[in-house]
């Protein structure tokens, strides 16, 4: 065998190549525990180790609510009744307001008269008298509850739209913001098309089911002309835009004549756009308590139909408040199982209502007698925080010069009275009938309670009697034991 030898200049090459790619090896690793190239080693410091995941905590109570504004002072000094006795007086003989006006003021915490004038006797309130009807609605067991419309299924093929007094549909869809039109009727007719079609049943009748009410629609002392003004519609368990015929909403103006059937026809409308087919025009005809229930539709929470009520003196929804306090009683959803639930409500909280009567429960009717100290009485109690679930009413109420029946394009409290921004009242009005009743922060912090009533004023004088109660609820408002 022959072992042929390498040439010498070969091996040293290539020892040499050995060694340079040694040295540069170890050069980069040098580099590299320098950082000066990327490589695992370092001379550094080692990092520190980190800190441990937190754990998100679970839910908490968070911190205590605090109040923007201040309570008003328990110490703030009572006004001098002496004082108030004359402003009382001086408004009660104004002969601009006729010969039968009653006034009263009261101290808002203590109850006590601090001024009055034929404080007892019984007159038309006009509707201050809702104030009753609204306490009846925020005293009763259904205060925390909403107003709910649903369409059942009956003998498979027949829609009914049950009324569970609601009359401040959207004939579209509903407004999540809003009280008038909270529940849309485009959204219920989407409910119950989706579950007839899964039936595979495309055309179905549609019935309504109006039987929550009973009785007359309207108090049958309403006078003709305010019912052809549009200034109450027909009571229904079930309506759009409060039986209006127009898209806006307004305290008067065309209605329909039967707001309940009307509703019907727009649902069955509605389903129509859906995709469904209805036969034949709207029915009558109560649902059986077990039937089907294909979707509903809820209303804004009971106070805030309440409060709309109070602000803009609607006269449709104080009436349906009136019978759904009577259902809620045990008593026919009637005119007159309403007025009878509301004063027996007022009643029980500790109003003497003897003398009272009702003729409806907006005050619209003619006929209704209460005094300014039973609405006074009244008022009292809705401030009094032993009774907070009457609350929402009393500071519902519209503000002087800002808001519903008192705001300032209505022509009250204009100008540099002081009592703007500083009272809550509610209106009333009539012919030849002027009141207002409310509450009203004097200027030492004092809240005071009051209310007015005229019901003989000259036919002509009636809109400055207006301007006359504003100044004297100004006069209040002003007030300072310092003088």
């Amino acid at each position: 065998m022959t072992i042929e030898r390498m040439p010498m200049e070969w091996g040293l090459r290539s020892g040499a190549a050995v060694a340079a790619v040694v040295a540069l090896f170890g050069g980069y690793l040098v580099a590299d525990a320098y950082d000066v190239v990327p490589g695992m080693l370092t001379t550094a410091e080692p990092w520190p180790e980190p800190s441990p995941f937190p754990s998100a905590p679970g839910a908490v109570d968070g911190p205590a609510p605090a109040a923007l504004l201040e309570s008003l002072p328990e110490d703030a000094p009572v006004p001098d009744s002496v004082e108030m006795q004359r402003l009382v007086t001086g408004l009660a003989r104004d002969k601009r307001l006729g010969s039968r006006v009653g006034v009263v003021v009261s101290d808002g915490r203590t109850g006590d008269v601090l001024g009055s004038s034929s404080p007892d006797k019984l007159m038309t309130p006009a509707s201050t008298q809702k104030l009753f009807t609204g306490v009846a609605a925020l005293s009763s067991s259904m205060a925390g509850e909403t107003l709910d419309t649903k369409a059942v299924l009956v003998d498979d093929n027949t829609v009914v739209l049950v009324g569970g007094g609601d009359m401040m549909l959207s004939a579209g869809e509903g407004d999540p913001d809003a009280v008038n039109g909270r529940a849309g009727l485009a959204d219920l007719a989407r409910q119950v098309a989706a579950k007839v079609k899964l039936t595979g049943t495309t055309e179905i009748r549609v019935a309504l089911d109006d039987t929550l009410f009973t009785g007359e629609d309207i108090a049958p002392t309403v006078a003709s002309p305010d019912i052809a003004a549009g200034y109450v519609a027909p009571v229904s368990s079930v309506g759009i835009n409060v039986g209006l015929l127009s898209d806006g909403y307004t305290d008067n103006g065309p209605r329909a004549s039967d707001p309940g059937k009307y509703a019907a026809e727009v649902f069955s409308a509605a389903l129509e756009a859906e995709g469904l087919q209805t036969a034949g025009a709207v029915i009558d005809e109560s649902a059986p308590d077990d039937a089907r229930v294909l979707g509903q539709v809820s209303s804004a929470p009971l106070a805030d139909v309440v409060g709309f009520a109070m602000q803009y003196s609607d006269n449709t929804i104080t009436e349906v408040l009136g019978r759904l306090v009577a259902v809620d009683a045990g008593l026919p959803g009637s005119n007159d199982g309403a007025t009878q639930a509301v004063i027996a409500s007022a009643t029980r909280l500790g109003v003497d209502m003897s003398g009272a009567r009702l003729r409806d429960c907006s005050g619209l009717a003619d006929g209704s007698y209460l005094s300014s100290q039973q609405l006074v009485d009244l008022l009292a109690i809705m401030v009094d925080p032993a009774h907070p679930q009457l609350r929402s009413e009393a500071v519902g109420m519209p503000i002087a010069g800002l808001s519903g029946t008192l705001d300032s394009s209505h022509g009250r409290f204009t100008g540099t009275n002081a009592a703007r921004g500083l009272a809550r009242a509610k209106t009333g009005s009539l012919p030849k009938v002027r009141a207002l009743a409310g509450t009203v922060v004097t200027a030492d912090d004092r809240l005071l309670v009051f209310s007015v009533l005229a019901d003989s004023i000259p036919a002509n004088k009636t809109v400055g009697a207006t301007w006359i109660y504003d100044s004297f609820v100004g006069d209040l408002a002003a007030y300072s034991v310092q003088g």
